[in-house]
């Protein structure tokens, strides 16, 4: 190995995005500072590393995935420890410590992380620090921060124990053979000191960080005078303590400009993992009055001329480019606007201290910037620390430097938070804020992750529809705040929604000769299978559903096959079919409303509820608001389909506002309907979990 052995660790990342790959990285660098050497790999580069024979402590960061699955990069590694014929003490040598993320927004939080380190336990490996789990629903650095902060300690004990016990080893027939303790109480004795000085060494570098950093940052700006925080503005005691920043990342790509010639890489490129198809949009359909707070849009999709197969419940994902004004507008504010159709070629920088730098796969070798910028890289991601600690550099004002410092920093941990994360503030907004950063291009690629295919439900049944698909979405909003000078809409529904434009509002430019619209415009896709949120194998299953808003969409999916197969098996038994669907006004948002109106008359939907959250009601009793209220409602029959008839129980839609509020109303109607008290009712909800009987697709 290229690391000094006696404070050498390994260092292993599983990713999905790269906020895995961030903090491993942060972890390399700051193990420098604590005399430590971090041989650090991918979990997927199973030819740099070998668990089986790896003598020194192992740290593993890994994130979590879909439902809970581990990352891409961590499938085979996953694949190999979960292997049944491993004995209990195949890791019985291993020390380790784990550090999950993952969103409690989701159901199956860190389960990526559980997963792994479960198993190892299973197989003998040892805790030598205990494991972390980050929320990025509350912020990963809540956690994150101070793991990495106890990892010195516990890693120099580790190492401690590992030296001690090598030397014990090569007396252990003399002290197995004498009758006197004292060989065992002089090393206990010496192990104690070594850690105490440990200790004290520690405490001693934590109070030098925080020392220079207050020795750099005197007289570097007088406090502001505004009595309220904002993005671009702090107040005591913030603006005049002194910070604990992070450590300034290394830059590792270099790009060079070579003129206007040569060809673009095709966007199948860009997904290494999956086959994409090409396909056009056939039909556009808005689904709420012009009114509605929300507009719905449906999408029909011909997926005739491909092997692009699908079940209801499916999801599939759409490649997307950032908005063609917002590329713009980054390159005029880098003074990049006469090269955006210039080639460039991204390279690693010779020379560089990154260990292991590489350029990213997301990235083409050759294409030009306007092409990273549009296809490539998602220019509105929430700046990470680690982003913000390099434009630090790029930023010649000294009151923004310092603001952006404090927004860093530890101590300004709560106005990151509020004034970046929970704002969704992006790169873009950054820059109108702090007008004096001045980024480099390489800074861009090394720190704007990868731009990310959207992923979408299906709302359709190949069986009802073959050679289509459809789905359904709400076009995202982001309005205008102190934080984001002008407003936006989402990344993908935005570019949808313009895309299609001609096929809602049809006119003589997008007309055949027979007077019938029609699109020549098309998107690539390719599929994300779901492994659960599937119909029942046997029909005669009783299921209900559960879909507010949007969230209807894979229950359309849902109906449609059931009708189909009713039609051509007269002679199949089909349980009963409930729909709770919600929104917030009758007349505007109701969608698919003629559609249901079908399915209950012809009896493939055997019972359906809605509710509508902000019509008035002149009623005695006033109706139901939300889903939840109305499966309340509806106790009984709940019961009965899970407990007696052994149902399925599906919840489709925003996690917060209402897959949360449904489990708990299903708590509630089993702890009533069993006379049980809340934790064997959560228990039973927890096997129905289990047995893939109560699925969830829920977003945050």
């Amino acid at each position: 190995m290229c690391c000094d052995s006696k404070r050498r660790f390994l260092l292993l990342y599983a990713t999905q995005k790269g906020q895995a790959k961030a903090i491993a990285e942060e972890i390399w660098q700051q193990a420098g500072t604590h005399g430590l050497e971090a041989d650090m790999h991918c979990i997927s580069e199973m030819d740099k590393y070998n668990l089986e024979t790896e003598k020194d402590p192992v740290v593993i960061v890994i994130s979590t995935t879909g439902t809970g699955d581990p990352p891409d990069t961590a499938r085979k590694f996953v694949k190999k420890i979960q292997d049944s014929t491993l004995p209990p003490d195949h890791f019985a040598h291993l020390q380790y410590g784990l550090l999950g993320l993952g969103d409690s927004e989701y159901m199956f939080f860190c389960n990526g992380g559980k997963t792994v380190d479960r198993r190892l336990q299973e197989l003998g490996a040892q805790h030598f620090y205990d494991t972390g789990l980050a929320d990025d629903c509350v912020g990963l650095e809540l956690v994150v921060d101070p793991w990495i902060d106890g990892l010195w300690l516990a890693l120099k004990e580790a190492l401690l124990l590992q030296k001690e016990k090598g030397g014990m080893n090569s007396v252990v027939d003399a002290v197995t053979s004498s009758l006197s303790p004292a060989p065992h109480v002089v090393h206990e004795l010496n192990l104690s000191s070594e850690v105490q000085k440990l200790k004290l060494e520690d405490e001693g570098a934590k109070s030098s960080d925080v020392l220079s950093q207050k020795v750099d940052d005197i007289n570097l700006v007088a406090p502001a005078r505004n009595t309220e925080p904002s993005l671009v503005n702090s107040i005591p005691p913030l603006s005049q303590s002194a910070l604990n920043i992070p450590a300034l990342p290394p830059e590792y790509i270099e790009v060079q400009f070579q003129g206007t010639h040569g060809e673009n890489p095709h966007l199948s490129s860009l997904i290494s993992e999956e086959t994409t198809f090409e396909v056009p949009v056939t039909k556009a359909v808005q689904l709420t009055r012009e009114d509605a707070i929300k507009t719905a849009l449906l999408l029909e999709l011909d997926i005739s001329d491909t092997v692009f197969d699908y079940q209801p419940g499916d999801a599939f994902c759409v490649i997307c480019p950032n908005n063609a004004n917002e590329v713009e507008e980054l390159l005029h504010i880098l003074g990049l606007s006469e090269k955006g159709d210039d080639f460039v070629c991204v390279k690693v920088k010779q020379g560089t201290r990154k260990k292991g730098a590489s350029r990213p796969q997301h990235i083409p070798e050759r294409s030009t910037l306007k092409f990273i910028l549009t296809w490539c890289l998602e220019i509105r991601a929430v700046p990470k620390k680690a982003f913000l600690r390099a434009l630090v550099e790029c930023t010649s004002d000294a009151g923004e430097k310092r603001r952006l410092q404090e927004l860093c920093s530890r101590q300004g941990a709560s106005d990151y938070m509020r004034f970046i994360r929970d704002s969704n503030v992006c790169f873009l907004d950054l820059l109108y804020a702090f007008p004096s950063c001045r980024p480099s291009l390489n800074l861009l690629i090394e720190h704007l992750p990868k731009l990310q295919a959207r992923s979408y439900s299906v709302s359709s049944s190949n069986l009802y529809q073959p050679g289509k698909l459809c789905f359904v979405f709400n076009i995202v909003e982001f309005p205008a705040c102190p934080a984001r000078a002008v407003s936006r809409k989402g990344v993908c529904t935005g570019w949808l929604a313009e895309l299609v434009a001609p096929l809602l509002h049809p006119n003589k430019n997008t007309l055949d000769t027979k007077g019938e619209s029609f699109s020549t415009e098309k998107i690539s896709i390719f599929p994300r299978p779901n492994n659960t949120f599937h119909l029942p194998a046997d029909p005669s299953v009783p299921f209900m559903m559960v879909g507010p808003g949007t969230g209807i969409s894979p229950f359309i999916g849902f109906l449609q096959h059931r009708q189909r197969l009713r039609e051509q098996h007269t002679d199949w038994e089909f349980g009963e079919t409930w729909l709770f669907f919600g929104c917030r006004h009758q007349d505007r948002d109701y969608l698919f409303k003629d559609e249901l109106r079908c399915f209950l008359e012809n009896g493939t939907l055997t019972h359906l509820k809605v509710c509508f959250s902000r019509d008035s009601s002149t009623a005695e009793v006033a109706p139901p608001k939300y889903v939840q209220d109305i499966i309340r409602l509806y106790a009984k029959e709940v019961a009965r389909v899970l407990l007696e008839e052994k149902g399925y129980f599906y919840v489709c839609g925003d996690k917060k506002h209402m897959a949360d509020g449904v489990s708990d109303a299903v708590v509630e109607i089993l702890s009533m309907e069993m006379e049980a008290d809340r934790l064997e009712a959560m228990k039973i909800l927890a096997m129905l979990r289990e047995e893939k009987r109560y699925l969830q697709d829920v977003w945050s």
